[in-house]
């Protein structure tokens, strides 16, 4: 358990954003002769690889190769660009002047903390607590720790710690028992126990889960932005992780962090984001001790034309965003405030993968949505249509491959080998893009960014359908949906497998015709056959 512990020291050590990596170590020469090999070996697959791609017998399917790869590059590169002004031209501007406030002495009257916690390893509890007791004893300010627990172990050991830790800290722990399974609701009891000790429409709360660790600077960073901002009411913070697990895990997550960095900055240039992140973000009290808003995190639910009316689960960032993103207020991230979390990989990495992605895929549908209806005069137009955005890349994600595998149908197997050195080389292109919002340069990130791409589109379609079924396996393997042997149920599950199957056929379908693997007949054909059938 001790080395489990300096583990977590060292992690935190190489993710802290206040130790800068030199320029030369993340990029070292041993670094950029990998990737100028990886090109070499690119250009010498083109060169042996017959060119089925921009043949002129095949210009049909290149046209929709490239007009899906222009729109989609374009949309990435559109969010690196926004995202790089946002890094380097807006909010260093802020940073400033949030920094020069904290410098004259301005200090929150209290900092209050809503922190839900699961059978946390004692080391995860107990680095998180440190880490939060020093952001405190720097503050120098009384603070309340409103814990949201279900286990009597959890309550001791985070107790217990902290009077060891911070005993010399004028710190109150309350704890807020759940009397019903569920992060969301140990969220709302807490927010109801907020709301009854009377917080003031400008007190700051942190919400934060059990297992993130912040580093240093979180709240000089991020508190005095809402002093200087009256019209700013949440914000969310950067996130690492730490995987206790297979590596092509650890790959895996921080490549994703990565295209959330790029992400979130590129929202964060219209004044909000896509979601509020439950590991670690900040709100402005006003809203969020009002029953719409507790209500929500409490039994937010959807109707839905298969599965009825249901209730979710998980995402309760997602809750908490829509609440705010209705009432149009200003939403911000913080690229230089963070922490990280400890993820505990206990079985099969792939099934956990696989669960993650269900997880997070069918929160951005079933909130998604409902986002969109609220039109874009509810919020600036491109956060708008990143929600559209979001909905319609799972289709065009799948249909390159579906083309690949058509011209394969039609050119034989050298078209998909073509097709694979076309994807080694923009993936590739992809990830350098990336490696700027990484600590680390990392080459897994070419195979696990292709990878997660596809693997993600196939879940969120699969998740469409199956919007009433939810599983979250780090918080006790809670369940949700509509299961049994009732003639409904029954009815519903072979429905959803259908509307699937129909989904993925007809985009294929699609390829088919636009490659001419299949021939449509002509209107003449049809009517010939039909009203002549003698002939």
């Amino acid at each position: 358990m001790q080395r489990f512990a300096d583990d977590i020291e060292r992690r935190l050590a190489l993710d802290d954003p206040s130790v800068r990596i030199p320029w030369h170590e993340k990029w070292s020469p041993a670094v950029q002769l990998k990737i100028a090999a990886y090109f070499a070996a690119c250009f010498i697959a083109l060169s042996i690889v017959p060119n089925q791609i921009y043949s002129p017998e095949s210009n049909e399917i290149i046209y929709v190769i490239g007009a899906l790869g222009i729109w989609r590059y374009l949309w990435w590169g559109n969010h690196f660009v926004r995202a790089k002004t946002f890094a380097h031209v807006t909010y260093p501007r802020t940073r400033d002047r949030a920094a020069l406030l904290w410098d004259c002495g301005w200090r929150p009257r209290h900092i209050h903390v809503q922190m839900t916690t699961f059978r946390e390893h004692r080391e995860i509890s107990e680095a998180v607590i440190r880490a939060l007791v020093q952001e405190i004893r720097d503050a120098g300010v009384p603070a309340t720790i409103w814990l949201g627990s279900s286990e009597a172990s959890d309550e001791e050991k985070i107790s217990r710690h902290l009077k060891l830790v911070g005993g010399d800290c004028d710190i109150t722990l309350r704890i807020i028992r759940q009397n019903q399974p569920g992060k969301r609701v140990a969220i709302a009891l807490i927010l109801r126990a907020m709301s009854r000790a009377g917080l003031g429409a400008d007190d700051l709360v942190i919400f934060m889960d059990g297992d993130f660790v912040l580093h240093p600077g979180m709240v000089r960073k991020t508190f005095p932005l809402f002093e200087l901002d009256p019209e700013l009411h949440a914000l969310t913070t950067d996130e690492h992780v730490m995987v206790r697990g297979p590596k092509w895990m650890q790959s895996w997550l921080d490549m994703r962090f990565s295209q959330r960095r790029m992400a979130m900055q590129s929202h964060a240039l219209s004044n909000r984001v896509l979601t509020l992140t439950g590991r670690c973000s900040v709100f402005r009290a006003t809203h969020i001790v009002e029953e719409e808003f507790i209500r929500l995190q409490e039994a937010d639910y959807l109707h839905h034309w298969l599965w009825g009316t249901f209730r979710f689960l998980s995402g309760d960032d997602k809750s908490t965003w829509y609440t705010l993103l209705k009432r149009g207020v200003k939403m911000t991230y913080v690229p230089d405030a963070s922490g990280t979390t400890i993820e505990v990989v206990e079985g099969s990495g792939y099934r956990r993968m696989v669960e993650n992605l269900r997880r997070w895929s069918g929160n951005m549908l079933r909130n998604g949505w409902r986002a969109i209806l609220l039109g874009p005069r509810r919020m600036p137009f491109f956060i708008w249509w990143c929600c559209v955005d979001q909905r319609i890349a799972m289709w065009t994600m799948l249909f390159s491959p579906m083309v690949a595998i058509a011209g394969m149908m039609k050119y034989g197997g050298v078209f998909m080998l073509a097709y694979l050195v076309y994807i080694a080389v923009t993936r590739m292109s992809l990830s350098l893009a990336l490696f700027t919002f990484a600590r680390r340069v990392d080459l897994n990130y070419v195979w696990t960014l292709y990878a997660n791409q596809l693997l993600n589109a196939l879940v969120k379609i699969y998740m469409q359908w199956r919007l009433a079924k939810q599983k979250w396996a780090n918080r006790g393997n809670q369940r949700l949906g509509f299961s049994g042997a009732g003639a409904l149920a029954l009815f519903r599950e072979a429905m959803a497998s259908y509307m699937t199957a129909l989904s993925l056929a007809s985009l294929f379908l699609i390829v088919m015709i636009y490659t001419k693997l299949l021939t449509v007949p002509s209107a003449g054909f049809v009517a010939a056959t039909f009203l002549n059938p003698a002939r």
